[in-house]
């Protein structure tokens, strides 16, 4: 590797030089497990948990897959919501899969279906989530909502009894990472986790060595496929693609077409490329309007490792 390459890629995406007015907080680059390279803004360090925003999407995907290893759940079978039993109901027939892949095909009444109720308080998941219509048929519809992971979350919620959010976070070693609930006690895991960059970094390392961690099987073999192939309806417009609680980048230059994201808001990202063995995290406070170029930061850094 090119070390004053990544120094200058890294000091770059603190400079504006991947998006004008965009505000980075954190870098940590993962290469074969190990980190190297680590930055952090003044007032932020290695222990400075952030909102994840939709980073935790990818999370719940990944808490799932944990599930469906210890045969708990199955991602093909329909999403088990109470409210969706009646005789008759055609979201009865809305998958585990259709729901990570945003492709429910239910109403979402604002664009990403705004949650700010649940978010600052006041409602509940299992009050908001579960009510909405179908607007289109189950699979046929790519559509972005906040509300399909929430209720992804909500149907596999019976295996946090035994198995909560934290006991995956702490086997990975993610001992800043705490996942917020509503006031009734359910998870809000389509945001509202609290995460740090190094934390992150593992997260994506369990991916980098697909599923296994310390010889253990936490996520199913072909797991790692799964999320990251976008065999499902596709978003109509943007430069990536999206699989099963993942995006996908393999329209990006420069990017190995095995590149798979977590992506928050206001500049959250977890890059994911194993065919590197590399994990490439990006914190940010970005103000609205001032994005970050994540394919073009990943595309520097991953030159500067060749």
């Amino acid at each position: 590797g090119d070390a004053a390459a990544l120094d200058a890629a890294v000091a770059q995406a603190f400079g504006g030089g991947f998006g004008a007015g965009a505000n980075t907080t954190g870098v940590v680059v993962l290469q074969d497990g190990r980190i190297v390279a680590e930055k952090y803004a003044e007032g932020f360090g290695p222990n400075t948990p952030q909102r994840t925003w939709s980073v935790a999407k990818s999370l719940a995907g990944t808490l799932i897959g944990a599930a469906v290893q210890r045969g708990e759940v199955d991602v093909k079978a329909p999403a088990a919501i109470a409210n969706w039993r009646g005789q008759g109901d055609p979201r009865g027939a809305i998958t585990l899969e259709a729901l990570m892949r945003m492709a429910s095909g239910l109403t979402s009444d604002t664009a990403g279906n705004r949650t700010d109720a649940l978010y600052f308080g006041g409602t509940a998941v299992d009050e908001q989530a579960p009510g909405w219509p179908l607007l289109a048929p189950v699979g046929s519809t790519y559509r972005y909502a906040n509300n399909d992971t929430l209720l992804a979350v909500l149907a596999v919620a019976p295996t946090f009894a035994a198995h909560p959010p934290a006991e995956l976070f702490d086997r990975l070693g993610m001992t800043h990472t705490f996942a917020e609930t509503d006031w009734r006690g359910n998870y809000i895991l389509s945001s509202q986790v609290w995460t740090t960059a190094r934390d992150l970094a593992r997260f994506g390392q369990l991916y980098v060595q697909d599923g296994v961690w310390e010889g253990e099987r936490i996520l199913p073999e072909g797991w790692r496929a799964f999320v990251s192939t976008p065999s499902g309806p596709q978003p109509p417009t943007g430069a990536f693609g999206y699989g099963a609680t993942f995006w996908v980048m393999n329209r990006s230059d420069g990017v190995p077409a095995d590149a798979f994201a977590a992506f928050g808001n206001r500049g959250q990202y977890v890059v994911i490329v194993p065919s590197r063995n590399v994990v490439i995290v990006r914190r940010g406070e970005d103000p609205t309007g001032k994005g970050f170029d994540v394919a073009a930061f990943a595309r520097d850094v991953l030159a500067a490792l060749d």
